[in-house]
């Protein structure tokens, strides 16, 4: 991967401190990243006053019970849950094993793959840098990455660093997942782009990428000279404390302890070792880390690390760049509870039962995960499986209703939890429906 990045941008390291004033003439106007979409602008943070406690212990003692319902008799091999509110931890835990043919249990620091929730770290460094001074979301991908290409001049030189970080690159739906899933490398998926249909010009639709996403590690490393994921533990792992979190198989397998995938055949869980191909994608799918660290990163996201992620950065992140309805359309919590539903720069923007969400899901083959913010609420949550069941997404609409204080529903199923309250139908359907690397979905 280091290889292949320094083969694409030795040469923009010479140009990218170009003023580029061709490229810029061509740039469509776009509206201030920082405004975003009317309807969609982020909640002020939260107050951290004793009113934003809405986590009970009794809520927390039935998540816990939830949570261990799943992982008996291998429904799932295991999960791990992190609750965060007020700036506090009030839940980090490990349930079930790390391999159904070796189990260990799974505790606060055992090693997740993440998946797409990768993409907020992605976003986070870049808002960082821009923050910095060193990047600007509506410069021209091209002044850093001269050799990216789409099919028509125009589109290459209106791509902006915004556009790669809200999907509105213009292309159709996770261009070239499927040749990434077929082992072909990072680059060669990055020159297919200047073949690829077209659904739009960028910067005037949504459809959601990993390969192109991706081109902002490049971007990174020729404003920085910093290589992509080195960039991201100085600026956020270290300083953050999350130290379980790595880059790539190697990090996770080097990992003390960590989660094996599991998928299912011949009636029963089977662990595999991970596939590398989405690791070559570093800011899209590129990270592993334990609930302990997702704990701090869901404090950092909530405002209460301003010394890491000062507000004016969350602020970008978190305001919607592009609406994303079809979001609406989907199954379980998405179709009962969304009012609105957005894309920000790494994560989603919604509107739950009338309160601000930022969401993300995650996929890839054995792993699923999902994260949230109630900014609202001052609350975070993060919930990371090692199997491709659907079942313990519904935690994440359970905690976030119980904090709401809506109606009970029973999203993760009363036939495993021997809860009463009723039934959604496909209450259960995956958290990462939308973000599955490499299915093909969006």
């Amino acid at each position: 991967m280091r290889q292949s990045m320094l083969s694409i941008l030795i040469p923009t390291l010479l140009l990218a401190a170009t003023t580029a004033g061709a490229q810029n003439a061509l740039i469509p106007a776009r509206p201030d990243p920082a405004q975003g979409l009317p309807a969609t602008s982020p909640a002020a943070r939260p107050s951290t006053s004793a009113s934003n406690t809405s986590v009970s212990p009794e809520d927390l003692r039935e998540v816990d019970r939830i949570a261990r319902a799943l992982v008996a008799g291998e429904r799932v091999p295991g999960l791990a849950v992190a609750i965060v509110q007020n700036g506090q931890v009030l839940m980090e835990r490990g349930y079930g094993v790390t391999d159904v043919s070796h189990p260990q249990p799974i505790d606060a620091h055992t090693a997740f793959r993440l998946a797409s929730l990768s993409k907020s770290f992605a976003s986070a460094l870049t808002g960082l840098l821009v923050n910095d001074g060193r990047l600007a979301w509506n410069n021209a991908v091209v002044r850093y990455v001269p050799s990216f290409r789409l099919p028509s001049e125009a589109a290459t030189q209106s791509v902006t660093v915004a556009d790669l970080m809200s999907h509105r690159v213009g292309l159709t739906h996770n261009a070239y997942d499927r040749d990434i899933e077929g082992n072909a490398d990072y680059p060669s998926a990055v020159q297919k782009l200047a073949s690829a249909p077209m659904k739009c010009m960028p910067g005037q639709c949504y459809a959601y990428q990993n390969v192109a996403f991706s081109l902002i590690g490049d971007v990174v490393f020729a404003a920085t000279g910093n290589f992509y994921s080195d960039a991201v533990q100085t600026r956020l792992f270290k300083p953050l404390g999350m130290n379980d979190a790595s880059y790539g198989l190697k990090g996770i397998e080097s990992s003390p302890r960590w989660a094996k995938p599991h998928v299912r055949g011949g009636g029963r869980w089977r662990a595999l070792m991970p596939k590398p191909n989405f690791y070559q994608l570093a800011p899209a799918a590129g990270v592993n880390a334990s609930i302990s660290d997702m704990a701090q990163w869901m404090i950092a996201q909530s405002g209460h690390r301003p010394d890491v992620l000062p507000a004016n950065v969350l602020n970008q992140l978190h305001t919607a760049q592009v609406s994303t309805p079809t979001e609406l359309r989907g199954s379980g919590w998405r179709h009962e509870r969304l009012e609105s539903a957005g894309y920000g720069f790494g994560w989603r923007v919604m509107s739950y039962a009338g309160h601000p969400l930022f969401f993300h899901g995650g996929a890839v083959q054995g792993y699923r995960g999902a994260m949230a913010v109630l900014p609202d609420r001052d609350l975070g949550l993060v919930i990371l499986w090692n199997s491709e069941s659907s079942l313990p997404s519904g935690l994440m609409p359970t905690i976030l209703d119980r904090a709401l204080n809506l109606p009970a529903v029973a999203w993760v199923p009363n036939s495993i939890t021997g809860g009463t309250s009723p039934d959604i139908a496909g209450g259960n359907a995956p958290a990462s429906d939308n973000d599955d690397n490499g299915s093909g979905k969006d």
